[in-house]
C-alpha cells in the first residue's frame, strides 16, 4: 500500500500546531490501525533561535514541536510545559545568574540540562533530538535544520547611546551636525522577548551560517518526500534561518515533489508573535501576498510551487496566481485540533493535486 511522505519545515508555536495537525489529519487519512498514521511524517526544525544561557543550551522551537506533540506542553501560554514551577529561575535572579526577564520553568529546564549534558559527552544536536524523542510516542520525527550553532542576532539602532551623545552635546554647549545613529548587536531572544521586538531592527545574522550543512536526514527527507509543507512560521527568522543553511534550499530546488507554504499573515496582520516586526526590517509587506512574493515561485527561481492564504485573502490568492505563483484559499486560524487537521488537510490536498497535474 502506498504510503504518503510529508516533510514540514517549521519554528515556532504556529509551526507547532500546524504540525500537530497534520499529525491528527494523516491519523484520519492514513490510520494505522492502532490510533497512529501510516503516513511517514519529517519535520525539519529551525534552530535560529537556539542560544546558551546560564551554562546551559536551549533550543526553543525543537523543544516546543516535542513537548507539543508529546501532549504535555502548556496550551494557555503556548510555549513551556505544563504544570510548571519556576523556583530554580526564582533562585538564579537570586544569585543574579541569567536573564531576570527570560523565565525557564524547571521542567522545561530539565530537558536543557539532559541536552547539555549529551552535548558535552560528545553528541550532536540531532542525536540528542533522538534521544529526546524516545521518551514519548510522537508519531513524526524531529530533525534540527542543522547541527551547526547558527544562534541568531539582530542589529537595532541604539537609541539609548544616541540620546546620551544628545544630552552630553547639550551640557557642553555643542552643537554638531547629526551622525548616523548607532548600532548595537543583540541576540534574537533578548530583542524578542526582553523588548517584544519593539526595538526597530536593522538586520539579522545567524552566526556561523555559511559554514552550516543540513543535519544527517535532513537533505534525505525532502529528497524522498511525496510533498513539502512550509509551515506558517516566521518567514524571516523561522523558515529564513532553515533555507540559509547551505545545501537546504538546493535539495528543495532539486525535489520532484511540490512544496506547498502556508501564510503566517491573515487579513494583513500576523497570526501570533512579532514577525512583521522582522518583515519590515527585510523590506517585505505584512500581508499573504506579500510574504507568497518574498518565497517566491518555483518555476520562477523561489521557493514554492502553491501558497495557501486564508478566504479572506482570498483576492490576494488570485493576483498571486496569475502572476505565476498558483495559490488557494482556505480557513487559516488553528483554533483548535480540528481546525489545525483541516488546515493541514487543505495544504496536503493542495500539495498533492499539484503534484498529480504535474
Amino acid at each position: 500500500m502506498w504510503c504518503v511522505r510529508i516533510t514540514v519545515l517549521a519554528g515556532g508555536v504556529g509551526g507547532s500546531r500546524f504540525v500537530r495537525g497534520v499529525r491528527e489529519e494523516c491519523a484520519r487519512r492514513w490510520p494505522d490501525g492502532s490510533g497512529g498514521t501510516a503516513a511517514s511524517m519529517t519535520v525539519v526544525v529551525n534552530t535560529g533561535d537556539d542560544i546558551w544561557l546560564s551554562g546551559v543550551r536551549l533550543m526553543p522551537d525543537f523543544d516546543s514541536l516535542l513537548y507539543s506533540l508529546a501532549g504535555v506542553n502548556d496550551t494557555e501560554r503556548g510555549w513551556g510545559r505544563a504544570g510548571e514551577t519556576e523556583r530554580v529561575s526564582a533562585e538564579l535572579r537570586e544569585w543574579g545568574v541569567g536573564w531576570p526577564w527570560f523565565t525557564l520553568g524547571d521542567l522545561d529546564l530539565g530537558t536543557h540540562l539532559a541536552r547539555t549534558a549529551w552535548l558535552r559527552e560528545g553528541l550532536t544536536p540531532s542525536q540528542v533530538g533522538e534521544r529526546l524523542q524516545l521518551r514519548w510516542p510522537l508519531g513524526v520525527r524531529l530533525i534540527p535544520a542543522t547541527d551547526t550553532e547558527v544562534d541568531t542576532h539582530v542589529r537595532v539602532a541604539d537609541v539609548e547611546a544616541a540620546q546620551e551623545d544628545g544630552r552630553s552635546g547639550l551640557e557642553h554647549g555643542a552643537v554638531a551636525a547629526p551622525e548616523a545613529p548607532r548600532e548595537r548587536e543583540m541576540h534574537f531572544q533578548e530583542w524578542w522577548t526582553r523588548y517584544r521586538a519593539a526595538l526597530p531592527a536593522l538586520g539579522f545574522r545567524q552566526q556561523n551560517l555559511a559554514d552550516a550543512r543540513p543535519a544527517p536526514g535532513v537533505v534525505e527527507a525532502i529528497a524522498e518526500a511525496d510533498v513539502v509543507l512550509v509551515a506558517p512560521s516566521n518567514p524571516v527568522v523561522s523558515i529564513g534561518t532553515i533555507l540559509g543553511v547551505p545545501g537546504i534550499l538546493e535539495a528543495l530546488t532539486a525535489m520532484p515533489a511540490p512544496v506547498v507554504g502556508v501564510s503566517p499573515i491573515i487579513g494583513g496582520r500576523v497570526v501570533r508573535g512579532m514577525a512583521d516586526a522582522c518583515l519590515a526590517a527585510i523590506g517585505v509587506e505584512t500581508s499573504a501576498d506579500g510574504v507568497g512574493r518574498h518565497y517566491g515561485s518555483r518555476s520562477q527561481g523561489g521557493l514554492l510551487d502553491a501558497w495557501l492564504v486564508d478566504d479572506a485573502d482570498a483576492a490576494a490568492a488570485a493576483a498571486l496566481t496569475a502572476e505565476g505563483l498558483p495559490a488557494a484559499s482556505a480557513p487559516l486560524w488553528m483554533h483548535d485540533l480540528d481546525t489545525s487537521a483541516a488546515l493541514a488537510g487543505a495544504a496536503i490536498d493542495l500539495g498533492l493535486g499539484s503534484a498529480a497535474r504535474d
